[in-house]
């Protein structure tokens, strides 16, 4: 998800292809929030040498028979993220059927080296299916917390239902991870999906909340190098509501263009000057081997997000990797959003993902997709509204009816997956989304320029910002103002939208039976307050059999 445009850096960008959701920082804001020393920004640690767990602990990618371990230990005080400091240090782990830890099911060791960061996962396999275990790591003596995860269901098991969080583009700068610490406050989650942006690359003060840092994140210079982006996973992994929701239950994550660089697809990115900031081959492979270390994520594929989870007869979820094989933004110079030689899954991978929506005999299709595929025009909307939304999408603010970083900037591949779910009578996919910081409910029309009289293929639940800067962020009015003027007009010109929410921060809580998919959507009260109150706003549903979202008014 784009963000602050940066006006210290003017000759990386063209004027017309100002980028998404970007805030012109004054030069004071910054210079106030220079941040401290990473060591100081740490947590607290006795004054030894004995190894510590100040990262947390985490689990990831469920299986039937098994799930994968996260964690990261400290050796020494001088060993933080992204030094290189550290000797090698033994680290072993139990999983366990009780939160006591006293009927141990698997335990094994490993050897945590500078190499890796230090980091280290251990993917257990031998367990129940549709199972609560509990695991912890030990160092030296150290114990780390005690964490809860969970097994999928077994392949052929009917499921009765599914409950997970579904959250993105959580900006440390721009506020509190409240959203995490009320989703695992629940108690009731088989698992939580991030959809991207988990962490942002920018500098410190570039990207904040309104233009204000919140809290200044680590290091201060925008990330480019190993070292860089290992740092800033360390800094994000301190956040003590992440830990409470890692310590709760397993995750299921893709990354998206942040975890990269703004806008980035495979050749590059808007927010990266090739030379300047190095190259970016080096730059998406420090990224890459960062994300790796430092997420609970077993790659199907080297060097990719996209993989396949089933869970029983119920649903299966096909995870995208929207960065790494797509082609170059649509602008004047690359090419138009209807080139069929353009694309944003890559031909593998779009070939991967029909097959398995076409072969798949669960009730539901899932698909964790980290931009929006409905097509979305601006309409009529007046000048002073269409001016902000054009740069949160990062558009020419004269207008155009396509978001380009999305997949209406690659209809071609758009087309032909939608034209796949109708001819092979593909039902009951729904896409979750994140990215554009708002919050969607939308059928995916097979032709939006005639929808609803022409069928809708899928249907899709966008989830809002966890602190990222929305519409209303970006005007700099009171939350609400924006959405009541805009969802409006944004609703009557695409027809498929039944609902969008421009300004509120927050999560979703997503729910399958047999008979529906449900989205509940929650928002925070404040963002920048650390103890931020959540409350439901909003629930839609698709019904079983029918491509399209309908209200419902009550959550889960």
């Amino acid at each position: 998800m784009t963000s602050p445009y940066k006006p210290s850096e003017a000759a990386k960008r063209l004027n017309s292809l100002s980028p998404r959701r970007r805030t012109v920082v004054k030069a004071a804001a910054a210079t106030a929030v220079l941040a401290g020393p990473l060591a100081a920004a740490l947590p607290a640690r006795a004054a030894t040498d004995a190894p510590a767990f100040l990262h947390g602990v985490a689990s990831g990618d469920p299986l039937p028979d098994g799930i994968l371990l996260w964690t990261r230990v400290t050796p020494t005080a001088d060993a933080v993220p992204g030094s290189g400091l550290g000797p090698d240090t033994g680290v072993s782990w139990v999983v366990a059927t009780d939160k006591s830890l006293t009927n141990i099911v698997a335990r094994g060791s490993t050897t945590a080296t500078a190499a890796s960061d230090h980091t280290v996962k251990a993917d257990i396999r031998g367990l129940a299916p549709a199972t609560d275990y509990w695991f912890r790591f030990t160092a030296g003596g150290t114990d780390s917390p005690v964490a809860r995860t969970r097994t999928a269901p077994a392949a052929d098991a009917a499921v009765p239902g599914l409950r997970f969080g579904v959250v993105s583009c959580a900006n440390w700068e721009a506020g509190y991870f409240s959203a995490y610490r009320h989703l695992a406050a629940r108690n009731d989650l088989d698992a939580w999906m991030h959809l991207g942006d988990y962490i942002y690359e920018y500098k410190s003060g570039e990207y904040a909340a309104r233009g204000t840092v919140v809290r200044p994140h680590a290091p201060a210079n925008e990330i480019l190098t190993l070292a860089d982006y290992r740092t800033r996973h360390g800094k994000y992994k301190t956040d003590p509501d992440l830990q409470a929701l890692h310590l709760k239950a397993p995750v299921v994550a893709i990354w998206d263009d942040h975890e990269f660089a703004d806008n980035a697809w495979s050749g590059g990115a808007v927010n990266h000057t090739e030379g300047a900031e190095g190259a970016w081959t080096d730059r998406q492979k420090a990224a890459k081997q960062a994300y790796f270390e430092w997420m609970p994520v077993r790659p199907a594929i080297a060097g990719t997000t996209y993989r396949r989870l089933r869970f029983g007869k119920l649903a299966d979820l096909s995870l995208l990797d929207l960065r790494s094989f797509r082609s170059q933004q649509a602008t004047t110079a690359s090419g138009s959003v209807d080139d069929p030689d353009r694309t944003i899954t890559g031909r593998a991978q779009l070939d991967w993902l029909k097959a398995g929506l076409k072969a798949s005999d669960t009730t539901w299709r899932l698909v964790g997709n980290s931009v929006m595929i409905s097509p979305f025009s601006f309409g009529s909307l007046s000048a002073d509204l269409l001016k902000p939304l054009a740069k949160l999408l990062g558009l020419p603010q004269e207008g155009i009816a396509a978001n380009t970083d999305q997949w209406d900037g690659y209809t071609d591949d758009r087309r032909e997956l939608l034209a796949h779910l109708r001819s092979n009578a593909i039902r009951n996919t729904v896409f979750l989304t994140g990215d554009i910081h708002m919050a969607w409910a939308n059928d995916v029309p097979v032709d939006a320029g005639t929808y609803p009289l022409s069928a809708s293929a899928a249907t899709e639940f966008v989830v809002t910002s966890v602190t990222s800067d929305n519409l209303d962020d970006i005007v700099k009015v009171p939350e609400g103002t924006v959405s009541a003027i805009a969802s409006p007009i944004i609703r009557a010109a695409n027809r498929h939208v039944h609902w969008v929410d421009t300004d509120r921060h927050g999560y979703g809580v997503l729910d399958i039976t047999a008979d529906r998919a449900q989205m509940d959507y929650y928002v925070l009260s404040d963002r920048t307050n650390a103890n931020a109150t959540s409350s439901w706003v909003r629930s839609y549903r698709t019904r079983t059999g029918t491509q399209k979202v309908e209200r419902t008014y009550d959550p889960v």
